[in-house]
């Protein structure tokens, strides 16, 4: 690891340290609110209420803006909406890491009040059931064809990102492990691929507490593997966009 690169290293590890810290004082209270206000913010975006696949991210139980009521109510709209999968990469190699990320379908409401929280409390999709969901990234196996699902990729037009901090920019601190910017950076490659004027980046927008935001003049640190946000709905806040 070079040395600009562990600095940026040692600068999101310290920036995380200080926002966890601020957001365990933040009361489920402001946390209820503010998740209400950003949903019905989200649902009235244009680019929400234009696309018909969206990928939303699922919340954790505290720390983070709950999207819930945005699963659902876009469910309730026949949207297909993408969530996210951490599967094993096989094989590993030194030059990536041991796991990455996809987006898969909801097949209802049903499927998604079912879905059993993960080791962070995520309600997260089950290895065994990924052979019956559209996938965005992952390549579609053999079995999907018995299942009834094409091995089409699914194109989507919107995503919703969490993080822990954002700026004044638009820029996105995430958890460390680097899942949402190698997903974005693998999607727009296969969309390079499939080389059609249809296929565009998704909208990507930021949901974020009024306390993950940093003051102005302070930045997050990022460099070129950092995708940035096309807009950030802050809590009970107007829509900031790039």
């Amino acid at each position: 690891m070079s040395d600009d690169m562990a600095s940026l290293h040692t600068a999101k590890k310290e920036l995380r340290r200080q926002i966890r810290q601020t957001l365990s004082h933040v009361s489920e209270h402001s946390v209820q609110t503010q998740s209400q206000a950003a949903s019905e913010t989200l649902l009235s975006l244009p680019e929400y209420l234009s696309a018909k696949r969206i990928s939303v991210y699922l919340s954790m139980p505290k720390g983070e803006l709950s999207t819930r009521s945005i699963v659902a109510e876009a469910l309730r709209n026949g949207k297909e909406v993408y969530v996210p999968y951490i599967h094993k990469v096989t094989p590993p190699t030194n030059q990536s890491p041991a796991s990455a990320m996809d987006m898969v379908a909801l097949r209802s409401h049903g499927d998604f009040v079912g879905l059993q929280p993960d080791s962070w409390g995520i309600p997260t999709p089950s290895e065994d059931s990924i052979v019956h969901r559209k996938c965005c990234l992952i390549q579609q196996h053999p079995e999907h064809t018995s299942a009834g699902i094409s091995g089409e990729k699914s194109n989507l037009e919107l995503v919703i990102m969490p993080g822990v901090a954002f700026d004044h920019k638009l820029d996105r601190l995430g958890h460390g492990k680097g899942y949402y910017d190698r997903f974005l950076s693998q999607y727009q490659r296969s969309l390079e691929k499939a080389s059609s004027p249809e296929n565009q980046m998704p909208f990507l927008v930021g949901l974020a507490l009024e306390e993950q935001v940093l003051p102005v003049g302070q930045e997050v640190p990022a460099d070129a593997s950092d995708w940035r946000l096309d807009a950030l709905i802050v809590g009970t806040k107007p829509v900031r966009r790039r």
